[in-house]
């Protein structure tokens, strides 16, 4: 089998409005506001008629993202068998930037493509599923002993930056609807960062834990009086991720023993390198690893072993992900093994999606695809309606 051709196309999808049941739309950060989000879809295509998909972000523009894929990485591939997925990972070489960022849909796709070959999910390709860790609960729900029921992976509820009393209506509505963890943004006034854990913590009796993410937006003492004020009121956060900027390990050594909220540096890890820089450093308590800068599943794989050899916990980023890379999220978090605590998610925000049959979650929890490859079909209508190139 050999691959013939790669292409990409940007849709944009529209969040939910806040006002809706677990709406997240305007999704604000410490860099800016979302009311939808763009996506670039990959597809490449071989001489034996099958095709894979891989989703990934816009980086720079539509059109910019587009051309590295189809003009840069896809002439790079061609011609090669998409069962060679290590190989074609590191043959895809540009000196001076890292095109693993651009490579990760494109290596996603190849994995949809070979488990369609083979008439199996990816998660058995990366070896099957894995029992859970300490710290996890994801489970195959099981209908009268039915063993090959769904996997049910929970996830975390993310959310943007609001003011303390809408924070605590988002709270509980996620706590209403199952979800055990929250995510929220911060970095924009710290003072108002604890406020609003505070509120939420109080809106459900404790019954969330939460990860405050400010994106790099809070120097060093900033993230210490964050942190111990949580303390004082008796709040202990599932981790604090990447709260001053990057590369300085040293920096988040320090907060790290400051403190006894868990540090979890996530820009940090987007240079592989920097994984072993930041356990030798002890500058880490939790990964937050993601597998689009990582190069894709085979990336995210070599970063899991690392985060494992370490004894480090880890869990995976979010990026406003439609249902491709939901699935290959899920795929990963359950075919590799060490990965701890809930994936971050947005999907329940979506108004819609570009699969046929768009997951449902339930109890807080999105079922892994146990269809061949990714195990999502395209909806090539959606593809249509929603797409700007």
């Amino acid at each position: 089998m050999e691959i013939t051709g790669v292409s990409a196309v940007t849709v944009d999808v529209p969040l939910a409005d806040l006002d809706e049941h677990l709406g997240i739309g305007p999704y604000v950060t410490n860099h800016g506001k979302l009311r939808s989000m763009e996506r670039v879809l990959v597809r490449v295509d071989t001489d034996e008629g099958l095709s894979g998909w891989g989703e990934m972000r816009v980086f720079l523009s539509p059109e910019a993202t587009e051309s590295i894929i189809e003009d840069g990485v896809g002439p790079m591939i061609e011609g090669q068998s998409p069962f060679e997925i290590e190989r074609l990972r590191r043959q895809v070489f540009v000196e001076y930037t890292n095109v693993d960022m651009f490579f990760a849909a494109v290596e996603t796709a190849c994995w949809d493509i070979v488990g369609k070959a083979l008439d199996r999910p990816v998660y058995e390709l990366l070896g099957g599923w894995t029992a859970p860790t300490q710290g996890t609960q994801q489970h195959r729900q099981s209908v009268d002993g039915d063993s090959t029921a769904p996997i049910e992976v929970p996830v975390a509820f993310c959310l943007g930056i609001l003011s303390p009393e809408e924070s605590r209506v988002k709270a509980r509505e996620a706590h209403e609807a199952g979800f055990t963890v929250l995510k929220t943004k911060a970095g924009r006034d710290w003072r108002q960062d604890v406020e609003r854990i505070r509120a939420m913590h109080d809106e459900v009796d404790g019954q969330l834990e939460f990860r405050l993410d400010p994106n790099q937006g809070w120097t060093l003492d900033q993230a210490v009086r964050v942190g111990a004020m949580l303390e004082d009121a008796g709040i202990y956060l599932q981790y604090m991720e990447q709260p001053i900027r990057v590369d300085a390990h040293r920096s988040l050594a320090r907060l790290r023993q400051r403190l006894r909220q868990p540090i979890a540096p996530n820009e940090d890890t987007y240079i592989s390198h920097n994984l072993q820089s930041l356990v030798e450093a002890g500058a880490m308590d939790v990964g937050v690893i993601d597998l689009t800068p990582a190069g894709g599943i085979s990336g995210i794989r070599q970063q899991a072993a690392i985060l494992e050899d370490a004894g480090v916990p880890f869990t995976h980023h979010c990026a406003f992900d439609l249902g491709i890379r939901t699935a290959a999220i899920l795929h990963a978090f359950i075919g590799i093994p060490g990965f701890s605590l809930p994936p971050d998610s947005t999907y329940y925000g979506w108004e819609a999606d570009i699969i046929e049959r768009p997951f449902e979650v339930s109890n807080g929890c999105l079922p892994a695809p146990d269809g061949p490859g990714l195990g999502v079909s395209i909806d090539m209508a959606a593809i249509e309606e929603y797409r700007i190139t």
